[in-house]
């Protein structure tokens, strides 16, 4: 069964044949965990899709805010955008080497600053090595491009609105974390933070929507399966949160793929919730 919205997806046997096409740009959006030991920045100059640039979520980011990779504002984002030569026109692919975190962060990016034309490659950069496709170490020379930034206030979520939308109960709060963090029994990677979760949140870990042998997203009908089974409602508003506002895109992706409502993307996500005294957490299941 094909995806209901198939447009923010594509193969590596898409993009193998439209590397050359005019309109088409392709980013390296790759982004890991200090407790992770990669330097995505590095890897993309060892090896990179040819023309792939690089986009930096830490460096394209309110760099004055301590929480991190947090959403810039417009004027910044326009700038470091254009120069790397995304603009109007283009239908821009994203990959990464996890994969579908660090693109599909990218591409909510782009999506809530305006860009439509996004699209995240699926399995990323690992599954494109696997097929034996071409990558270079050849550095890009993208040209300035013009690119209309406005912000989608649909598509993002502070702390405030957060707190309102638990008492309102007027959108879902659907956190990608695994279990345990959601549950409060695993310690949170970055320290300083209480376990648990936001009250009436709902838990769907991020990777029960990957293909754990591919990387890739499940097919349709399995997406559809998990997203009822974590008990959300695809046909209503929801809220997506994670450790950072990373991984919290890969359910955006999921719920665009298969039909649901635009997730909006809760940004400062648990480094910022669990790391306040004024905010409610509760544990267990």
């Amino acid at each position: 069964m094909p995806y209901t919205r198939p447009d923010a997806l594509v193969s590596t046997e898409w993009l193998a044949a439209h590397l050359d096409a005019p309109d088409v740009r392709v980013v390296d959006g790759s982004f890991y965990l200090p407790a992770q030991n990669r330097d995505p920045r590095a890897e993309y100059a060892q090896r990179h899709i040819p023309g792939a640039v690089f986009f930096d979520i830490d460096e394209i980011a309110d760099t004055a805010n301590p929480l991190p990779h947090m959403l810039p504002a417009v004027e910044k984002f326009s700038s470091r955008v254009r120069k790397l030569g995304l603009g109007d026109g283009n239908r821009i692919v994203v990959y990464d080497g996890a994969p579908m975190t660090g693109a599909c962060r990218v591409w909510w990016m782009l999506r809530a600053m305006g860009h439509r034309d996004v699209a995240v490659l699926d399995g990323g950069l690992p599954k494109w090595l696997a097929e034996g496709r071409p990558v270079t170490d050849d550095p890009p020379q993208p040209r300035d491009r013009h690119f209309t930034a406005r912000l989608d206030t649909t598509l993002v979520r502070d702390v405030d609105q957060v707190k309102r939308l638990i008492d309102s109960r007027a959108e879902q709060i659907v956190d990608a974390r695994a279990a345990g963090r959601f549950r409060g029994e695993t310690p949170e990677p970055r320290a300083g933070l209480r376990g648990g979760h936001m009250p009436g949140a709902f838990n769907l870990p991020y990777t029960d929507l990957l293909d754990p042998r591919t990387g890739t997203m499940l097919p349709q009908e399995q997406l559809v399966a998990r997203i009822a089974a974590s008990g959300i409602d695809p046909s209503r508003k929801v809220t997506a949160s994670c450790g950072s506002g990373v991984t919290a895109c890969v359910i955006a992706l999921a719920l665009h793929l298969t039909g649901g409502r635009d997730a909006a993307i809760y940004d400062g996500s648990w480094t910022e919730w669990g790391g306040r005294a004024d905010t409610p957490i509760v544990t267990g299941a």
